[in-house]
């Protein structure tokens, strides 16, 4: 008997599917909005809450660490059942996450709320890029890139801004960056409701590999909370350091056994044999660790050591966010018009690159116009190479293979940046400890690194944490150089294959009627 397929839908008109995106667009508006508007105020509530530097990177690598681990297990959900309920379940725990947050008492419920959020956000950045895949076709994509990239551009232009509007205002609070999310997300719900339509997944029997998807996540758990502990807590060549790796790394092989012999394994092995996806996973990591790890402190060095207000520090991340935005807009378009891809990863690479070694320079003297251009050289660097990685890969797997394709890429980009986060966090408080300790004294210090609250320091100790917090940023992103170059090398060896004109559930289709229609063997 032959199996059933599913019938192609017909070719969505650009209206269409600007239409059925319009959720989705506000869906990744709100996480992206949630992130950028914290950020500019943990400086602030980390003082507030009485945190440490370590607690600083624990709020901004529990977020990571929840939507790394769990990227792929949404994406072969994506694979098996309805994306629409699955972005809207995600965007439902970003707002319980968002609600205990903007409630915490303290800093330990909330690293707990992130971690919901987290698992919200794994969810619509992995499903977003999924959806997109399965209406538009690769030789399409670019111009509809450029749809989400203005929404990245103006929700991260606007977040620092709302947060340091909030921060500053005495009669709102920090509390409301997280709040602010709340209505926003509930009316992405809704609207995803109404205005998305996708073909229903076929139905199959299914089985999830829950060992696979726990294995996988405790081997990535384990390897953030070593990057973050060690350096602080104890040395780097120390026997918890290796106890640590060891039960990593044997967690994670054991996950690639397991995977190995699932019948539905979360992350298919099989894709890592295609030459193209395991290169641009190879650069997204990288990308992860150099990006991640160096830009989320940025706010911190504006507020602590240029002495700026949350506003203002809102205010200094515009070029960033300028050059990632047009470069990714450009980039796309000239995409769909020329059907050429490689290029722009390979010049997107080697201008994060130069964008990571002009910030290494920074201190707690450099002016605004040589910080103003040192983010716009990283934001176009960043705006060419990330997008285009997902589609190089997109367009060179199987239509089936497309949710866990994404998702894959999706989770090691975010693992480079925790771990980047975690790593990077780690060299931050322990040089910042013991540069303080040398020029203030261990008496002045306690011997930790306290987030310092300004207001209260005197002129002279004042002076010393500023430059004692710039020439820590600066080591960071002299760190995140060379792995930056990394990727230039794994970007040269991706080739380069025309784009399908196809859309992912067209190309779906096709395979099964291919399928239907092969003779037993």
């Amino acid at each position: 008997m032959t199996p059933a397929t599913t019938p192609p839908a017909a070719r969505m008109s650009h209206r269409e599917v600007v239409q059925a995106l319009s959720g989705l667009m506000l869906g990744l508006f709100v996480s992206i909005l949630a992130s950028t508007v914290v950020s500019n105020a943990l400086p602030r509530i980390i003082a507030d809450l009485g945190g440490s530097q370590s607690v600083y990177t624990w709020i901004v690598t529990t977020e990571l660490l929840a939507m790394t681990a769990t990227v792929p297990l949404w994406g072969k959900m994506a694979d098996l059942y309805s994306k629409k309920l699955l972005i809207q379940l995600s965007l439902g725990l970003f707002v319980a996450g968002s609600l205990i947050a903007g409630l915490t008492p303290d800093v330990g419920i909330l690293i707990v709320s992130r971690v919901v959020q987290g698992v919200g956000a794994g969810g619509m950045g992995a499903l977003a890029m999924i959806v997109m895949a399965a209406m538009i076709p690769p030789r399409e994509l670019g111009r509809y890139s450029g749809l989400f990239g203005a929404v990245f551009g103006v929700a991260t232009i606007a977040g620092p801004l709302i947060g340091g509007l909030l921060v500053d205002t005495s009669w709102l609070g920090w509390r409301w960056c997280f709040l602010i999310g709340v209505p926003f997300s509930l009316a992405a719900i809704g609207l995803l409701q109404k205005t998305l339509h996708l073909p229903p997944t076929p139905r199959r029997p299914v089985s999830i590999d829950w060992l696979g998807a726990t294995l996988i996540t405790a081997g990535v758990c384990d390897l953030l909370i070593w990057s973050t502990l060690a350096g602080n807590h104890f040395a780097w060549g120390s026997w918890p350091t290796a106890l640590f790796v060891a039960a990593g790394l044997l967690l994670l092989a054991l996950a690639v056994r397991v995977e190995s012999r699932a019948k539905e394994p979360i992350i298919p092995l099989s894709i890592f044999g295609n030459r193209t996806v395991s290169l641009a996973i190879v650069a997204s990591v990288l990308v992860g660790l150099a990006m991640f790890g160096g830009t989320v402190f940025l706010s911190q060095y504006f507020q602590i050591s240029l002495g700026k207000s949350p506003t203002v520090a809102g205010l200094m991340s515009l070029p960033l966010i300028f050059g990632l935005l047009v470069s990714s807009t450009v980039a796309g378009q000239l995409i769909t018009r020329y059907g050429r891809w490689k290029a722009y990863l390979v010049a997107g690479a080697v201008v994060m690159t130069a964008g990571m070694v002009l910030l290494s320079t920074i201190d707690a003297h450099t002016s605004v116009p040589m910080l103003a251009l040192s983010m716009v050289v990283l934001g176009v660097g960043v705006g060419m190479l990330m997008q285009n990685l997902v589609l190089a890969a997109q367009n060179d797997v199987p239509a089936q293979e497309l949710g866990a394709t994404t998702s894959a890429l999706t989770f090691f980009r975010s693992m480079g940046g925790a771990i980047g986060v975690s790593a990077l966090g780690a060299v931050l408080a322990s040089r910042v400890t013991s540069m303080l300790a040398e020029r203030l004294g261990p008496a002045e210090t306690g011997g930790t690194a306290k987030v310092p609250d300004l207001a209260t320091l005197p002129p002279e100790v004042l002076a010393v944490v500023r430059d004692v917090y710039g020439e820590a940023t600066a080591r960071l992103f002299l760190i995140g150089a060379p792995i930056a170059a990394l990727a230039v090398i794994a970007v040269l060896f991706i080739k380069e294959k025309p784009l399908h004109t196809l859309s992912g559930d067209e190309r779906r289709a096709q395979e099964e009627e291919a399928a239907a229609g092969a003779p037993l063997t």
